[in-house]
């Protein structure tokens, strides 16, 4: 019996890459389960992404990309040639264009935008301006429309001539409007085929069809789906020009793309999405901005019992900082959950993958809780005039950092794999044992250095 070697599947697509078989790389691509593909170019080197995506070319490259999150998309492009990325950006939809542009640095989407096709940018750059959760930001700008002098014919003819353009654009409707670019109705598919090749379109449209503001917000968007049972409505500017459709799928997407960014935002990790492909101290910095803002939040809360300090003794003033430690390792815990369960959701992780999480977290764990151990190590020693106090104190919060990070980038893995729902448990079992871990820290790294902190 022959061994055959057991390979992940970006090992696996690694391999064929090597071999330069191009059409089995795109057969194995397309043969990866749902978040599978995320999770497989994640695991590749930015060398071996680069190669990926020049050996697909544009078009299917962009088709790939576009099974990744926003977030993973930009780390991507931004470490493509502008040429090269801006070939790709230039084959995705138009609201994916922007949405891409806008996560990048001005002078990185400057650059790629000047390297588009002239109509592509200029699609990009109007999108841009609206607002990412309103209807102009959410909109695709593929759409079809004939002035209402035209014929049946001449839509017939032109949606033949341009058939593998019109291809991608998930065509419901034929729009009409009149010569000003005014929406002033739609046309069915089914009517167009029925009809003479002389009639007017004008007679065969529904006219004053329904239509969203540009700058309609995303909660009326989605009140207008629930209402109406469309695949897509058109969205008109002030003037009723027509700029674009809605989809319902992109209706959908938003609103969960909204719900994961409060969530993060609630976990303390603010701006873009995070993953751990990112760069350690890019993350760290990302994380430690919500954190050195919220340590000193926590010493002003605890001035209040520093009132008091002329009546406490040395060692009862630890008590100030047990709700300090808790508090922050909690607070760094939570960030590592949010990201777990961000790319459990993405694919991007299984709930047996315990080393990789453990390798990537224990890092940034360590960084960060150098650097809030410090801090408060600083304060406590201000304040009492005694350094052992801010020994103590600052080790304690570095080392439950570390544990609390850990622990929030596993739990949500063990959950999973139990089949319970990681965003619900996660945080009170957080919670609870990075409490009683800070508690036992402090008191017993105090017990050992009891006659220090009572001289």
């Amino acid at each position: 019996m022959v061994h055959r070697p057991s390979y992940q599947s970006w090992q696996q697509l690694t391999i064929l890459m090597a071999a330069g078989e191009v059409d089995s790389v795109r057969e194995y691509l397309d043969g990866l389960p749902p978040g599978g593909t995320a999770r497989t170019l994640s695991r590749l080197s930015e060398e071996d992404q680069r190669a990926l995506l020049a050996m697909l070319g544009p078009e299917d490259a962009a088709d790939l990309l576009a099974q990744l999150s926003e977030a993973q998309v930009v780390e991507i492009i931004e470490d493509l040639p502008v040429a090269e990325a801006a070939r790709i950006v230039d084959a995705l939809p138009s609201n994916e264009q922007a949405d891409v542009l806008g996560e990048m640095e001005a002078g990185d989407a400057a650059a790629i935008l000047a390297r588009m096709a002239p109509e592509e940018a200029s699609d990009a750059r109007a999108l841009m301006r609206h607002a990412p959760d309103s209807a102009g930001g959410i909109m695709i700008t593929e759409f079809v429309a004939f002035q209402e002098d035209a014929t049946v014919g001449d839509v017939v003819t032109d949606l033949r001539d341009h058939g593998e353009r019109y291809a991608d654009f998930e065509i419901q409707y034929v729009f009409v409007t009149d010569n000003r670019g005014r929406l002033i109705g739609v046309l069915r598919l089914r009517d167009l085929l029925l009809a003479r090749k002389d009639e007017s379109v004008r007679t065969l449209m529904i006219r004053a069809p329904l239509n969203l503001p540009v700058d309609s917000p995303l909660e009326a968007v989605k009140r207008f789906f629930d209402d109406h049972t469309l695949l897509g409505v058109p969205v008109t500017d002030d003037e009723g020009r027509l700029l674009g459709v809605v989809r319902r799928a992109s209706v959908a997407e938003a609103v969960g793309e909204r719900a994961t960014q409060t969530f993060l935002a609630i976990s303390g990790l603010h701006g873009e999405e995070e993953l751990r492909t990112m760069p350690i101290l890019h993350r760290a910095r990302r994380r430690l901005s919500w954190l050195s803002v919220n340590i000193l939040l926590n010493v002003v809360a605890a001035s209040v019992i520093a009132f008091y300090q002329d009546t406490i003794s040395a060692v009862i003033a630890l008590a100030v900082f047990l709700p300090i430690i808790s508090d922050m390792s909690g607070c760094s815990g939570n960030q590592a959950v949010a990201v777990s369960i961000r790319e459990l959701t993405l694919g991007l992780i299984q709930p047996q993958e315990f080393a990789r999480v453990i390798g990537k977290e224990s890092v940034i764990g360590l960084v960060n809780g150098l650097v809030l151990g410090l801090l408060l190590g600083m304060v406590a020693t201000l304040w009492q005039g005694n350094v052992y106090l801010g020994l103590v104190v600052g080790t304690a919060l570095m080392l439950n950092t570390v544990v609390a990070v850990l622990l929030g980038g596993l739990i949500p893995l063990v959950l999973k794999a139990m089949r319970q729902d990681p965003a619900l448990a996660s945080g009170p079992i957080l919670t609870t044992v990075t409490d009683m871990c800070g508690f036992f820290l402090v008191l017993s790294f105090a017990s050992v250095m009891l006659g220090r902190l009572t001289l």
